[in-house]
């Protein structure tokens, strides 16, 4: 395994959180508070993302800035034209006035609800990567192409074709998370074994198109129901270098949980 050969010690670890479409304004302020009151026990050895919806994004941004916290802000997604009649739509340099350093492309939900496609994903990355912010790209499987033994391939090629034409040096600093579809919010997780797996498959993917030394410097995150009854399995794997929360990431006990046990973990 490819895995196997990585300093798994020079990926520093991340949990981010995917607060989907989930809580009001208020509701956010007071979240990002209880998490970020939680971020004082020495969280420096773990990169943490809150990635709340746009409607948020500022007044998280204000809370994180207020509070001094060491706390990275996340985007749930990006159009990638800079500006233009594209109603609905969010820039990257939306995103970056408000200090998102990261954002998430190609969840499997708005691949499956909103037509997002390898070819869009790949549009997406570029256009983070040129403004300077970093993708958390998503790949993963449904139960269909898991039963048929067909996952490696699929995650496969779903990795080079979001990351065609991105240089080495921009992958390196990327995010990809893994998340085997039938596993989200379903509260059915993969084995950590099946994670682990696939998380190598990925990470030995990236070393053939963009070299070693990228691929072990990207970090992979495991992105399907993990939780703080299961993390402690996931975390510790040499290819899994923290989690995609979803369902958790709504709480803010149960998230500072996943960033002790991911402190623990490495």
């Amino acid at each position: 395994m490819f895995g196997a050969m990585q300093d798994t010690a020079a990926r520093m670890p991340m949990i981010a959180g995917n607060w989907k479409m989930n809580k009001t304004t208020v509701e956010a302020v007071t979240l990002s508070q209880q998490i970020s009151f939680e971020s004082d026990k020495a969280w420096e050895a773990v990169e943490v993302v809150i990635c709340p919806p746009f409607t948020d994004l500022k007044s998280v941004f204000n809370v994180l800035t207020f509070d001094h916290s060491s706390i990275k802000l996340g985007a749930q997604d990006v159009y990638w034209e800079p500006d233009g009649a594209y109603t609905g739509a969010i820039s990257v340099s939306m995103l970056k006035e408000l200090t998102c350093e990261y954002c998430i492309v190609g969840h499997s939900e708005r691949r499956e609800y909103f037509g997002e496609t390898d070819e869009t994903v790949n549009k997406k990355v570029k256009a983070l990567l040129a403004q300077g912010l970093h993708p958390i790209m998503c790949c993963g499987e449904d139960l269909d192409v898991r039963d048929a033994g067909d996952t490696l391939a699929f995650i496969g090629e779903q990795v080079r074709l979001g990351w065609k034409g991105v240089g080495e040096e921009d992958i390196a600093k990327s995010v990809i998370a893994y998340e085997p579809i039938w596993a989200i919010g379903t509260g059915r997780a993969a084995t950590p074994e099946q994670a682990q797996e696939a998380c190598a498959h990925i990470r030995g993917v990236v070393a053939d198109f963009a070299g070693a030394d990228a691929a072990s410097k990207m970090r992979i995150l495991y992105g399907g129901s993990m939780n703080t009854g299961n993390a402690e399995l996931f975390l510790p794997q040499p290819d899994v270098d923290g989690g995609l929360i979803g369902g958790a990431s709504l709480d803010a006990k149960a998230f500072s949980t996943l960033v002790e046990m991911a402190l623990k973990a490495k």
